[in-house]
């Protein structure tokens, strides 16, 4: 029968294509194949993302399909929003809805997902973690809602059974330096099969353009103790650092629009500091103030061993109207071009040579790869490639990624895979689709005579999770 009629098939319905974005010639396909076996099923290593902690704590079924799949999910909401769609009717930014009505929206402009990275991971999400073998329609929406929340309603697929089931080894949180942790340290003793960590996320105390920047900065300096001094924020930075390695944080996370460094003296920063912290600075005195924190984060990595992540080049809040009405993170953050070469170069002058200093770029210019990013990472030890992020972590743009960055950086000075998401079923389609592009780019080596078949299969073996692991220290 035609799953786009209504029917609704068992997790084993093999409809999905065991050979999806191998390459199409058949030797070269062969290639593929067989390499992407080798990994297919190996542990999941996810040292950055953005799954709530409470989550995994508290074990809680999920509410409904609209919430799991659709509304928090902005790489979904952007796109139906472009296709005219209201965002308060898919419950963006708090918005009371019916789920069984928005539901119905995304199935009826399911047409808009087609070719998208977005509309192969929720195939990939209904069929392979669902077991769903049905297609969204106008037609079939209310029977898909009605399938999905069955299963959500029974414990396999609460969030600490699909953990398990997924294979996840590792997977890191993203945490606020205030936070607690507690959640983590009740994890950590509750015997889940695989570790949640922490990662340390300062922007809000950093970043002087920030919305309640003071009285953050204020409530860190409370917190810790200390006064409002330039040695006194930076004592509070530190000790919020060590309170997250003392819960298992390896890593560090930094986003940034402009990834642009400043060095300068303790009296310099210091008068900074007072200037910003007293609504005194100007742009360009807040823009330094930026730059001077990022490379306070560097010496900190170097200090205390966290990894620096940095993830630049986005406009956050493109719509001033969308801000407004919805609030961050609502699909209105786009790429704009990216300088890390000159950006960097006071924070790599300092400690780019340092062996034990891991920094991570991520970026969403593409132009940046083949240029700036991976020359810089075959010469710094310091500097690693961040894996196709945001917009870029889709099969094209990630076979693009591998052109770019290996002829000159080869495959050791990449992160390995990093899924940055929050849509928790997303996460094993996501690796799924990272494994399976490599294994075709690395089967066109092959057939080239560039790699052997034994060599390329150490290669995959390696990124999946050897690679992860070195670079993210864990």
């Amino acid at each position: 029968m035609d799953p786009r009629r209504g029917r609704v098939a068992t997790s084993g319905a093999p409809t999905r294509d065991p050979e999806r974005l191998f390459p199409a010639e058949a030797r070269t396909r062969d290639i593929a194949r067989g390499l992407y076996e080798r990994v297919a099923t190996a542990p999941i290593v996810s040292p950055h993302g953005h799954v709530p902690v409470e989550w995994i704590a508290h074990d809680e079924p999920f509410t409904d399909p609209t919430a799991l799949l659709v509304t928090h999910d902005h790489y979904v909401t952007r796109l139906l929003h472009a296709s005219g769609v209201d965002l308060a009717d898919l419950g963006v930014g708090g918005h009371p809805i019916d789920p069984r009505e928005a539901w119905r929206i995304f199935a009826e402009e399911w047409r808009v997902f087609a070719g998208t990275a977005m509309g192969y991971w929720l195939e990939e999400e209904l069929h392979s973690v669902l077991g769903i073998d049905l297609e969204p329609s106008a037609e079939t929406a209310d029977l898909l809602f009605d399938s999905i929340q069955a299963k959500l309603d029974t414990p396999p697929f609460r969030p600490r059974a699909l953990f398990e089931r997924f294979g996840i080894d590792v997977l890191a949180t993203t945490d606020d330096p205030l936070d607690d942790l507690h959640l983590h340290a009740e994890i950590a003793a509750s015997g889940l099969a695989g570790r949640v960590l922490p990662t340390f996320r300062p922007d809000r105390y950093l970043d002087p353009d920030a919305p309640g920047f003071t009285s953050d900065v204020g409530r860190l300096l409370g917190h810790e103790g200390q006064a409002t001094t330039f040695p006194g924020y930076l004592e509070a930075l530190r000790a919020r650092r060590a309170h997250f390695i003392r819960h298992g944080a390896t890593s560090a996370d930094h986003g940034v629009e402009d990834p642009h460094t400043v060095d300068m003296t303790r009296e310099e920063a210091a008068s900074l500091f007072q200037a910003v912290v007293a609504g005194r600075a100007d742009a360009r005195q807040r823009r330094a103030f930026r730059g001077h924190m990022l490379l306070q984060m560097a010496r900190m990595s170097v200090e205390d061993g966290l990894v620096m992540t940095l993830h630049a080049g986005v406009v956050r809040n493109h719509s001033t109207a969308t801000f407004e009405r919805f609030g961050p993170d609502t699909g209105h953050d786009f790429p704009r071009r990216t300088d890390f070469v000159r950006g960097l170069r006071p924070l790599l002058e300092r400690f780019g040579l340092d062996k034990s200093f891991h920094l991570v770029l991520f970026a969403v210019d593409e132009t940046v790869y083949s240029r700036e990013i991976a020359p810089m990472a075959s010469f710094y030890p310091s500097v690693y490639i961040g894996a196709p992020w945001w917009f870029l972590d889709a099969p094209d743009a990630m076979a693009r990624f591998r052109s770019a960055v290996t002829e000159s950086a080869g495959f050791s000075r990449g992160s390995g895979f990093i899924d940055d998401t929050r849509a928790f079923l997303s996460i094993p389609a996501r690796h799924d689709t990272a494994r399976r592009a490599d294994a075709s780019f690395l089967a066109r080596l092959v057939r080239e005579g560039r790699l052997t078949e034994a060599a390329a299969g150490s290669i995959l073996d390696d990124i999946v999770g050897p690679q992860p692991k070195r670079v993210f220290k864990l």
